[in-house]
């Protein structure tokens, strides 16, 4: 599936492409299988040198776009979460729609809202669900936005400069894209980690 390789990507649609996968992936339903993370770390890898063959791209451009369209594509899905949610969620078949999982996540994002909603963004598919989970779930729209920027920029402007600056200090950093991306990756998940389980140990009885 090369329309799903980060460099691929890049090299046929630029920076309009970056921006149109963050959006679609922050916050529209089917968007959770595009490549987020490692899109925005190759554009940073690539806005960093120059290789035959491979659109040269402008930093500054990547993290205003990226940044903007991932609060965007958020904010869309809170707005589709809080319009249809509750009908994806009552359907008494679905195995992933459920009414009980609707409540458990209104009850964890009243409780633990605002950090989640900024760590599940390093999360990929997480990111996808999470604004549509908080729309449905009735989750504050007043709550919801400043986290959703500081999330959606960290993320947004956070993991092309990461890309960007390793570009930068490591000659043909080219040959090591695939171990960076899932380093990145992983590290991404031990925050979320490290809070689910704080979780449940809080919520464990005594």
């Amino acid at each position: 599936m090369r329309w799903l390789d980060p460099t691929h990507l890049i090299n046929t649609f630029g920076v309009a492409g970056l921006v149109a996968v963050i959006f679609a992936e922050s916050g529209l339903f089917f968007g959770f299988f595009l490549p987020g993370d490692s899109l925005l770390v190759t554009a940073g890898l690539l806005a960093s040198t120059h290789r035959p063959g491979s659109v040269h791209l402008n930093i500054g451009l990547v993290v205003t776009g990226a940044a903007i369209a991932a609060v965007a594509g958020d904010q869309v899905g809170y707005l589709f979460g809080s319009r249809v949610g509750k009908g994806l969620f009552s359907r008494p078949r679905s195995r992933l729609f459920r009414p009980e999982h609707l409540e458990r996540a209104h009850t964890y994002l009243e409780e633990r809202g605002s950090r989640m909603i900024v760590l599940a963004r390093f999360v990929p598919a997480v990111r996808t669900f999470t604004p549509i989970v908080a729309g449905a779930s009735d989750m504050s729209y007043r709550v919801f936005v400043p986290y959703n920027v500081i999330g959606g920029v960290l993320w947004g402007v956070g993991l092309p400069l990461a890309g960007y600056t390793l570009g930068s200090r490591v000659a043909h950093i080219d040959r090591y894209l695939v171990p960076i991306v899932a380093v990145v990756i992983v590290v991404s998940l031990i925050p979320v980690a490290l809070e689910l389980r704080r979780a449940r140990h809080h919520d464990a009885p005594a």
